[in-house]
């Protein structure tokens, strides 16, 4: 009990001087220089007022022992040699073991070979003056007498190892705060950076499920307008036409909700099931979408088109499926051509259709078609070209590069 006592108390001890580092120094020169002045006061006969001050003095420099270490113990050195010197004590006087605490602060807070050069300097000092003065015997192994040479070269030798060690587990401390703080700091990036990378996905994928609700959104309701307006003309003078018109109505918006639920339903999924995206293979029924609204279409597709790589495949859809209808919401029941072939290490897409129906009044759009496709095309670092055709009426080219495209 008694043990676990005292080491509570010296932990509490080293806590306060932790966080009170000055008043710890103070508390250490001024304490032990009145211990210093009192035992060599009650000596009988009692030395005078300078012996006294001569001998105190060696512990004052200790009060600034972490900012001037070496300083400190060259001061306590020189005011030692100084004490001796001036023999103001007759008799035997205490060694010079208060440069124990000197030896132990320039091992602490000075860089190691100065320290201990300066503790060599300090022993060879105090202990050439001794012997020259003959205050203590000469250097004896196997002497334990308090006040020898040996003994001196002992203690301070095992105060310089203390402080010493000390110094190295105060570096390694710092360190390893160091490399706390560092990886903090990097574990606060890496945080950072993963938000950002979410955000960004967020931020792609509704971009990506906004270009296809508007690709199939535009597409089919631009066939479901252009249906109704021939079906209005027809109505009256042939009903059994008229009806056929409705019919394909009412299949191209069921045909639009199935693909939009089909978006739609990656949001509450989180995965794609495969049915959300298409394929050049579906090439048929834009075709056919197109054809039901009046238009004759030309296809040519490459046979080696339905292996590319799906991204290419969903992109080259997509952008046939905006050039389709654009087709259906500015030129109307027209000629329009439909190419994909592969040149080189490149999959090109061309959509062209000839001049608009005379009188074709277009639907309004909004613009996101041609933005979409831009993006698709940039998407790969390809080149699109949507223009005038010179051959009359309008054309889509877009170049998608397959090399590294998976």
């Amino acid at each position: 009990m008694e043990t676990v006592a005292v080491t509570s108390v010296l932990r509490g001890v080293r806590a306060w001087a932790a966080g009170r580092p000055w008043l710890f120094d103070a508390a250490l020169g001024g304490g032990l220089t009145a211990f210093d002045v009192v035992t060599l006061a009650a000596r009988d006969p009692a030395p005078g007022p300078a012996a006294l001050a001569l001998w105190g003095v060696q512990t004052v420099p200790l009060l600034w022992r972490r900012l001037r270490p070496l300083t400190v113990l060259a001061a306590m050195t020189v005011a030692f040699i100084a004490f001796e010197a001036a023999d103001p004590v007759p008799g035997k006087t205490p060694g010079p073991y208060f440069l124990i605490f000197g030896v132990h602060a320039a091992a602490r807070y000075a860089p190691a070979a100065a320290s201990l050069a300066a503790s060599g300097g300090a022993l060879a000092g105090a202990v050439a003056v001794d012997l020259a003065l003959g205050r203590s015997p000469g250097p004896r192994p196997d002497s334990l007498e308090p006040i020898t040479a040996t003994t001196f070269a002992v203690f301070l030798g095992v105060a310089w190892l203390l402080g010493h060690a000390r110094r190295r587990i105060d570096a390694d401390a710092r360190r390893l705060r160091d490399l706390n703080a560092q990886l903090g700091d990097a574990n606060a990036r890496l945080r950072a950076e993963r938000e950002r990378n979410a955000r960004q996905a967020v931020a792609a994928e509704r971009a990506r499920i906004a270009r296809d609700l508007h690709d199939v959104v535009a597409h089919h309701v631009s066939a479901i307008a252009v249906q109704a307006r021939s079906t209005e003309d027809v109505v009256h003078d042939d009903p059994a036409l008229g009806r056929a018109g409705v019919a394909r109505i009412a299949e191209t918006a069921d045909t639009a909700l199935i693909e939009m639920r089909r978006i739609l339903g990656l949001l509450d999924t989180g995965r794609d099931d495969g049915g959300a995206e298409p394929s050049l293979r579906g090439l048929g029924n834009l075709v056919e979408a197109a054809e039901r609204a009046g238009c004759r279409v030309r296809a040519d597709v490459d046979a080696e088109a339905p292996a590319l790589p799906r991204a290419v495949q969903v992109s080259a859809y997509r952008i046939v499926q905006e050039a389709l209808t654009n087709v259906l919401k500015h030129a109307g029941p027209t000629d329009v051509r439909v190419a994909l072939r592969t040149a080189g290490a490149s999959l090109v897409v061309e959509v062209g259709n000839g001049p608009a129906v005379p009188g074709r009044t277009p639907v309004p759009g909004s613009g996101r078609g041609l933005i979409g496709l831009r993006e698709r095309v940039a998407a790969f670092d390809g080149t699109l070209r949507a223009g005038p055709d010179p051959a009359g009426g309008w054309l889509v080219r877009a170049e998608l590069p397959l090399e590294g495209v998976r």
